[in-house]
């Protein structure tokens, strides 16, 4: 029976709990809050702040994991390169997470690597960030450089927006770096996310590419298979296969690409299931949480199919939600018998905080279910 450390224990890291358990795992979730979504199904559960370094060595002496998988990026990725060298595994691997962790070094690595992605530059200082801005000289994004689930990012076209977008973005960064990075807005046709498997045996496998939609950085909704012309998956597969080689390691990375016309931009990485990746649970005959628990756990990969055409929306929070809530109207959304959905467990709400999915074999089904739903305060 493998040990396995969960750094971060939300919905990704609750359904990859689950399918760990499967194969007969034992998972210690951990996270900065009580009762997050993984330590619901885990058998131990620690909370503590994973960016002290000492905390999180205290946790590691005390469970002696077989496996240290990170679910989040707030964590003291220095460290996970220090316990990679004493032995410890770190999956996919310390060089991977550390990079991905933080938007510099994997968009620095890309750059490196010949791979196209948007002009982008660095800033510590507001005339940093101000002096980027004009030598950009077009609307930009701006996002801390260590963030998740879009916080702190937003969209500048003049001097008077991009300090606006400073502000924010250091308001919503992760960890201690005081440094975003101001990137070329790209008027892009759609956006895509490939999931990429990497198995022990340095195979790579794909799902069909997912298809999504953002509004303040974060996801709203996600259909599989987005609808792609083949050159532009074979491009994206190749930069994939570049890309996650390099890390090396073993899992299921999520590698997002914006897509304009017959040009494909790299945009960003997870060394984890994407939260985009949540249609799998309806698309395909195994889950993007089954297949990162088969990589691994040094299982063989099978032949990855799609059963199934469909979609993932997102239950959120209102713009004012905050602390104890009650969600309604799951009877009524049920009346569909063709959709599923998941309720994440979360003990908080918070403003357009992810509360649940809804999984349905359209766009149209799942929006008929979200009117049917509220998250209420208390």
């Amino acid at each position: 029976m493998k040990r396995i450390l969960l750094l971060g224990s939300g919905e990704l890291g609750k359904e990859l709990t689950i399918s760990l358990q499967r194969f007969g795992c034992y998972i210690i979730a951990c996270d900065k809050y009580k009762n997050a979504p993984a330590m619901q199904v885990s058998q131990e559960c620690e909370v503590f702040d994973m960016l002290n370094s000492n905390n999180l060595k205290q946790v590691i002496d005390k469970h002696k994991p077989d496996l240290i998988v990170p679910e989040i990026e707030a964590i003291d990725t220095e460290s996970l390169i220090r316990f990679e060298r004493s032995g410890l595994k770190v999956i996919p691997s310390s060089k991977a997470v550390s990079m991905t962790m933080n938007r510099d070094k994997i968009r620095n690595r890309a750059k490196e690597l010949g791979i196209k992605t948007a002009r982008f530059g660095y800033a510590e200082t507001l005339y940093e960030i101000i002096e980027m801005f004009h030598n950009i000289n077009d609307k930009v994004a701006i996002k801390p450089v260590m963030s998740s689930s879009g916080k702190g990012q937003s969209y500048a076209s003049t001097v008077s927006e991009v300090k606006k977008a400073w502000t924010f973005a250091l308001n919503g960064m992760r960890g201690k770096k005081k440094k975003v990075i101001i990137e070329e807005f790209i008027n892009f046709d759609y956006e895509v996310t490939l999931l990429t498997i990497l198995d022990s045996e340095g195979k790579i496998h794909f799902c069909p590419p997912i298809g999504h939609v953002q509004e303040r950085g974060d996801y709203q909704y996600s259909w599989q298979p987005a609808k792609c012309e083949q050159n532009i998956v074979n491009k994206m597969k190749i930069i994939a296969r570049k890309i996650v080689k390099d890390l090396n390691g073993k899992g299921l990375f999520g590698i997002e690409f914006f897509i304009k016309k017959d040009e494909v931009y790299f945009s960003e990485l997870s060394p984890r299931p994407h939260d985009t990746g949540m249609v799998t649970m309806f698309t395909q005959n195994f889950s993007e949480f089954d297949l990162h628990a088969r990589a691994i756990l040094d299982f063989t990969i099978p032949k990855i199919e799609l059963v199934n055409k469909g979609v993932s929306q997102v239950i959120l929070a209102d713009k004012n939600a905050k602390g104890k809530f009650l969600i309604t109207g799951i009877e009524n959304a049920f009346r569909d018998k063709t959709i599923d959905i998941r309720i994440f467990g979360k003990p908080e709400t918070k403003p357009y905080r992810r509360m649940g999915v809804i999984l349905a074999s359209n766009l149209k089904k799942a929006k008929k279910a979200l009117s049917k739903i509220k998250v209420v305060n208390l």
